[in-house]
């Protein structure tokens, strides 16, 4: 019998691929099922980009490239991030990734080991506990408080902070809560990160996805904060290019290098003519994002007040991404007891919020990433299942 490494059983996993992996089988058996588990927008890549990438293979660029990424598109995420931040980012701190997860993946492989803490949101995205976890470091985990609109208590943070924390996790929009991080506690935060020399990595791949009045703001642009500041994005959320796995990082001086010696050492380097079609995305029209985006408000409407007519369901209004995180505890179901019954007895796929961590017991999380029909649907069979 073979072993695998000991780390090996540190790792964890997304959730929401084996919920969809056992919907998929339902539906060969015959049985209808709509689908709120998956994270990616329902829509398709717009024309522009598509003709780009086609264009692209015609000229050639079907070739290895550099390991940080094309130059072309690294001076266009340059000026883009520039625009978005209000501070100018060079060139040279972008390194672009097979999709955003290695962003978050090759920093914590870069920064942490045994001894070393890292805070993470939690509820949130799996993959920060699973990698810190799997690098041999303490993965600390900083509760998202529903009366709080799901943000953290900044004196509860302060008090999660040792000697031993090297690393921050911040992300908003927020995945799963569809949570802001209002712009003064994000102050608080760059302040403590300061205070306490931590390395701050911001996992903005929602920055494009805001509900009402709310500007994308990023803890990078309060003092002292560039320097130790990852920006995590990318163009799977913004331009529905989930499969085209196409991810950027903004890295501070010292971890530019690093990150690009892992890219070598792990992928060579990423698609290239997916690449330069990613300019085209940055670059073209933003219409489709914005026409996106009303539709996602109106979906938002529609499950959230769906929700809230559900007996024993309560759910607050997400202020960004597409994901409502409805509390379930009046249902007198455990989050993992509603995931299984919506699935297998209404037909509707939808995800246990302990898939985001311990903190997230007593919820669901639905992507309301499909049809206003469907969404509809949806609540109707929840109905009558509760």
């Amino acid at each position: 019998m073979f072993e695998l490494s000991k780390r090996q059983s540190d790792l964890g996993t997304e959730t929401a691929f084996e919920v969809l992996a056992k919907a998929k089988e339902l539906e060969r058996q015959g049985k209808s099922i709509i689908h709120l588990e998956i994270g990616e927008p329902d829509f398709d890549t717009p024309k522009h980009i598509v003709d780009s990438a086609k264009k692209a293979l015609d000229d050639g660029f079907t070739h290895y490239g550099p390991s940080a990424g094309q130059i072309e598109l690294r001076e266009s995420i340059a000026k883009h991030q520039s625009q978005r931040q209000g501070y100018e980012v060079k060139p040279e701190n972008i390194v672009v990734t097979p999709g955003a997860k290695p962003i978050m993946s090759f920093t914590i492989m870069a920064l942490i080991e045994s001894g070393v803490e890292a805070i993470y949101p939690n509820p949130g995205f799996p993959i920060y506990q699973s990698m810190i976890e799997y690098m041999g470091g303490t993965s600390v985990p900083m509760k998202l408080e529903e009366n709080k609109a799901y943000n953290a208590d900044i004196q509860g943070l302060e008090k999660l902070i040792t000697d031993k924390t090297k690393l921050l996790i911040v992300n908003s929009p927020n995945n799963p809560c569809g949570s802001v991080i209002p712009e003064s506690d994000l102050e608080q935060i760059a302040k403590l990160a300061v205070e306490n020399n931590l390395i701050v990595l911001s996992d903005e791949i929602y920055k494009d996805m805001y509900y009402g009045d709310y500007d994308h703001v990023s803890i990078s642009k309060f003092p002292g904060m560039r320097e130790r500041t990852v920006i995590l994005d990318g163009f799977s959320k913004s331009y529905a290019m989930t499969g085209w796995r196409l991810g950027y990082g903004v890295f501070p001086d010292f971890l530019v290098g690093e990150v690009t010696r892992i890219m070598t050492n792990i992928n060579s380097c990423t698609n290239v003519f997916s690449q330069m079609a990613a300019i085209s995305a940055l670059e073209g029209s933003q219409e489709s994002v914005t026409k996106m985006m009303e539709e996602f408000t109106f979906r938002k409407d529609l499950v959230v007040d769906g929700l809230n007519s559900l007996n024993g369901v309560t759910c607050q209004d997400p202020k960004g991404a597409f994901y409502a995180f409805p509390n379930i505890t009046g249902t007198g179901m455990t989050s993992k007891e509603f995931e299984k019954a919506a699935l297998y007895e209404a037909g509707v796929a939808l995800l246990s919020g302990t898939s985001f961590g311990k903190y997230g017991d007593g919820y669901i999380r639905v992507s309301f990433a499909n049809s206003r029909e469907n969404l509809a649907e949806a609540i109707s069979r929840l109905r009558n299942i509760l």
